[in-house]
This record gives structure tokens, C-alpha cells and sequence, in this order.
């Protein structure tokens, strides 16, 4: 609620007196007001006190804009100029950063295009799909630089945020949200939040709470120089900010989803778990997913009293219905199922398993292990370092494949789907391969696809900063191999790719649909079947 009076300060910074005679462009949001001048953004804290947020007196103000500034820096440091005060003369006249009493504080920031902020470039149909990677590897690095803070997060946070989604709704949503539909999703999100409360704890444990962005959704990513930017993260609640990071990175998928770019989000999820081998999250994410969207609900209907108008009101409202809606779907349990997509290299094996994995189980899509990819981790390098010929003997690739198994596991293990892109060249491989599915009680389906030399060689050639070390010699080496009795569905792979992926999807379909699945409750307590495969060279 409105705790002080601020509208004389408010008038003041909208006039373009206040600003050297530059126009000015307002923005209200829920907790805020920022005036758009020149080449200036000046953000003003309103005198508001929540549950959640103390911006009651001009001091307290006064100390989040500095730890604004503070917090922000890490990620968006050409941004933040620093913190001024509204300042008030003798005759009564308000001025930025004059010599009289401060009355108010502002955080200076240096003006941006706001068509470049993420939310608008989704909304215009321009956000590139090629960014997620860039983004993935940003918050990756926020989250790798991040102090550890054991005391917060864990069972006991999701549980508050959890009940503060509950009041927040019930009363916020009074008139505007269905009573009895809100409390039957509640009720699902405690039971999402029982199920992986011993995950959540261990990962506490474990150093995976971390003082995060806490608000990090399309809207506070800009593109400056070509690059996602991360900006306005939490400075006002520590328990907000001090969170599990695949919470923290959950609310920018689950904004991706919103808005139907599911591509998007999937290739996100996945460079996000290259950058950090975190594929335990597939069994957080109907939590965190479904409870980030109560969250932006609670945000929007706490808003939309804020708005200057009916229609923006009615606007924010109805946005709020939608979220509210998404975070039940969020919820709906889907089959975990394991994809292995083989063949020789140039067959396009990983641009097929980018495009179906958005489709396969739950919310953000399937999980995708690139043998390729772990063979650089495995190595210590870069994604695209070229490596030496005892990074491809038997007994290393061995231990590539078994390393990729157990991460497929782990994610399957915990309710999610994984899609498998290697060679598989060996028999024993695709055994091997369809045996971890069995020990994570998942559905199976293996799909070869089969391409003609010339069209593997010109992909091979068009290759740029890519994982895989595939070339002429290693193409005529692949070719002179039997792959022995092929129980996989063969997919012709010379075609343009949405005929393949097409072709891919029907025979995925087929296999997953007559798979016979018994699936255990996972109480979160398993952390992986007991399926043994090689370890060292």
C-alpha cells in the first residue's frame, strides 16, 4: 500500500522543466516510476509497503537505490551512472541534485531504446533465436559468480513464496481471478513443492542458493551492442534474490513459454545446463515454472491498481488471468521419455534434436546430451577447441557415452525427458543406451538418420564454432564402419530439414506410444537408477 505523498516530486520529474527542456516519457510499474529524458533514465522508488517490499520512508529508499546500484553493476555496469537526490530550495523549488533538503532519491541510469528490451523484441516477433545461447551463457555467468548463501533457499523459501503467492491472489484477486480455481491451483503447487522438498534441501546444501538477479524475465534483459544485458535485479528483499539458481532462470523460461516461444526457451534451457551441468532441474521445474507464473500474476494484479487508466487496468488484469491459467498447465504431469538420435556425422542429428525437443515432456522441453559437448567437458575446453586423436580412442569415447548416460539419467530420473544426439555407431552404444531407459522407467524410441556423403560433407563444411570435430578423414573413417542390426526407425536425412524432423517426429511418436511404461512416484529422494557404465579411459 501508499504509505507518503509523492506526487508533487512525481510531477516535477514528469516535466520537462526538471529535465533541461527534454521531453519525457513515464513508466509506472507496481514498485516504481521512471522518467525517460535525453539520454538519462531516472527511477524513483515509490513510498510503498508490502509483504514483500519496504520503500516506506525516504531513508529506506535512500538504501535500496544504492544497493540497486550496487547489485545491478555485476551484470549491466555501462548502465548504472549512480544514485541522486530530489533535492528541495529555500523557495520551495524541487531540483535534480540541487544544493537544498533532499525530499526524494533517484537511481540515474543512461537511457536505452526500449524497443530493444527483450519482452518488446518477443512481442514484435524480433527476439532472434540465435540470442538464447548468448543469454544462457550470461545468467550462467551471474549465477557461476554468485556468493553461496546457505542460509536462505531450500525447502523452507519455496515454501514461504508459496504461501505468499496463495495470499497475495486471494487478496489482490478479490473480484478478478476465480476464488475456488485459485485455491485448487495453490493446492497443486504444495504438493509439486512436497514431492521435491528432500531435492531442494540437498541442493541448499550443496551451494546451489545464490544471491541471484530474483526477477530476471524478459522485460529486464536489454540488447546493447549486439549482446543480452541483464539489468533491475532484486536489491529490496534478500529471500527474494538468495534463491535456488534454477529458480532465478526458471522465470525467463517460463516468460519464453508464456509467450508461445517454446524453440526458444528449450534452446535456453539447454545451453543454460551446457554452460553449468546442472541436470538434476528437470524435476524442479513444474514448481518453479508454475510458481514464477503466480508470481507474475501476484505482480500484475498489485499493479494494475498503480495504472492511470481503466484500460490499462483491465489490461493487467486480464494478463493476470493468463498466468494464472499457464501456471496450472505447468503443473500437468507429462511422460518422461528418452530420444537417442544417431548417425554418421553430417546427418544432422543436433538440428534435428533441437527442433523436436521443445515438444517432448514437460515444460521447458527435453533436456538434449550432445556427445560432443560432454567430450569438450570431459577435456576441460571450450565447446570449440579442437581436440587430439586420444580424445576419440575407444576407451575415452567410452566414457564420453557413459558420462552422457548418467546425466540423461539424472534428468529422467527426476520426471523430465532427454533427447540423446551421438553417433551411436556401436551396437553396443544403442544397447547401452536403451538399457539406462529401462533403469530410469522411461519410454524409449531410437531414431538413425540417414544421409548420402555429399550432403554429410557439406554440412561438415558449414560448420562454424561447433562442438563437433568431424571432417573429411573422420567422415571416410565413419564410412568404412558396419553399425551392425539396426533396430532404430531409419529416417531418409538428405532433405530440407523440416521434412526430416517431420519424418523424425512420426517415428518418435510411433515408438513412445507403444513403449510399455511402469513409472514410479519419484518422492525426489532417488538420485539415480543403478545402472553401471565405464568411468575411466
Amino acid at each position: 500500500m501508499v504509505v507518503e505523498d509523492q506526487t508533487r516530486v512525481i510531477a516535477f520529474l514528469g516535466s520537462a522543466a526538471a529535465h533541461g527542456g527534454a521531453p519525457v516519457r513515464r513508466i509506472d510499474t507496481h514498485s516504481a516510476v521512471i522518467f525517460l529524458a535525453g539520454d538519462r533514465a531516472w527511477k524513483l522508488k515509490r513510498a510503498v509497503l508490502y509483504d514483500y517490499l519496504d520503500f516506506s520512508t525516504a531513508d529506506r529508499r535512500h538504501a535500496c537505490c544504492d544497493a540497486e546500484v550496487a547489485i545491478n553493476r555485476r551484470t549491466a555496469p555501462s548502465l548504472y551512472r549512480g544514485v541522486v537526490p530530489v533535492t528541495c530550495a529555500a523557495d520551495g523549488r524541487l531540483a535534480i541534485g540541487g544544493d537544498g533538503d533532499v525530499v526524494d532519491w533517484l537511481v540515474e541510469m543512461v537511457r536505452f531504446e526500449q524497443e530493444l528490451l527483450c519482452d518488446r523484441l518477443a512481442e514484435a516477433g524480433a527476439l532472434e533465436l540465435s540470442l538464447m545461447e548468448p543469454l544462457a551463457a550470461q545468467v550462467a555467468s551471474l549465477h557461476r559468480h554468485a556468493a553461496v548463501q546457505r542460509d536462505r533457499g531450500g525447502y523452507g523459501a519455496m515454501r514461504r513464496v508459496v504461501a505468499g503467492n496463495a495470499d497475495g491472489l486471494a487478496e489482490f484477486g478479490q473480484g478478478v481471478l476465480d476464488a475456488a480455481a485459485i485455491a485448487l491451483t495453490c493446492s497443486r503447487v504444495e504438493v509439486a513443492l512436497d514431492r521435491v522438498a528432500y531435492r531442494l534441501e540437498q541442493r541448499r546444501i550443496a551451494g546451489r542458493v545464490r544471491r541471484c538477479h530474483g526477477d530476471l524475465h524478459l522485460g529486464n534483459v536489454v540488447i546493447l551492442d549486439g549482446r543480452p544485458t541483464l539489468f533491475d535485479a532484486i536489491e529490496f528483499n534478500d529471500d527474494i534474490a538468495g534463491i535456488d539458481v534454477l529458480y532465478d532462470v526458471a522465470f525467463l523460461l517460463m516468460d519464453l513459454w508464456h509467450r508461445g516461444l517454446h524453440e526458444h526457451a528449450n534452446r535456453l534451457w539447454n545451453a543454460y545446463l551446457v554452460e553449468t551441468g546442472d541436470y538434476t532441474g528437470p524435476a524442479l521445474m513444474p514448481l518453479f515454472l508454475s510458481s514464477r507464473a503466480l508470481v507474475r500474476a501476484k505482480t500484475l494484479l498489485t499493479a494494475a491498481a498503480e495504472q492511470p487508466s481503466a484500460d490499462a487496468v483491465g489490461r493487467w488484469r486480464s494478463d493476470a488471468r493468463h498466468y494464472v491459467a499457464l501456471a496450472d498447465r505447468l503443473l500437468s504431469p507429462a511422460p518422461r521419455s528418452v530420444v537417442a538420435i544417431g548417425g554418421l556425422s553430417g546427418s544432422g542429428k543436433t538440428s534435428v534434436a533441437k527442433s523436436i525437443a521443445p515438444t517432448l515432456g514437460a515444460a521447458p522441453g527435453a533436456v538434449i546430451l550432445r556427445s560432443d559437448e560432454v567430450r569438450k567437458q570431459l577435456a576441460g575446453v571450450p565447446v570449440d577447441t579442437r581436440l587430439p586423436a586420444a580424445a576419440y580412442s575407444a576407451s575415452y569415447s567410452a566414457r564420453v557415452y557413459g558420462e552422457m548416460l548418467r546425466r540423461a539419467e539424472r534428468a529422467v530420473s527426476g520426471g523430465g525427458s532427454a533427447i540423446l544426439d551421438a553417433v551411436f555407431l556401436r551396437p553396443d552404444d544403442r544397447a547401452l543406451a536403451e538399457r539406462m531407459t529401462v533403469h530410469a522407467h522411461a519410454a524409449f524410441a531410437g531414431a538413425w538418420l540417414d544421409a548420402p556423403g555429399a550432403a554429410r560433407a557439406r554440412r561438415v563444411d558449414g560448420r562454424r564454432g561447433d562442438a563437433s570435430d568431424a571432417d573429411p578423414s573422420v567422415m571416410r573413417d565413419q564410412d568404412g564402419v558396419d553399425v551392425g542390426h539396426m533396430t532404430w526407425a531409419r529416417i531418409t536425412a538428405d532433405g530440407p530439414l523440416p521434412q526430416v524432423v517431420s519424418a523424425t517426429t512420426n517415428a518418435v511418436a510411433s515408438a513412445l506410444a507403444g513403449a510399455d511404461l511402469h513409472t514410479p512416484v519419484d518422492g525426489g529422494r532417488v538420485a539415480s537408477a543403478s545402472m553401471h557404465v565405464p568411468t575411466t579411459p
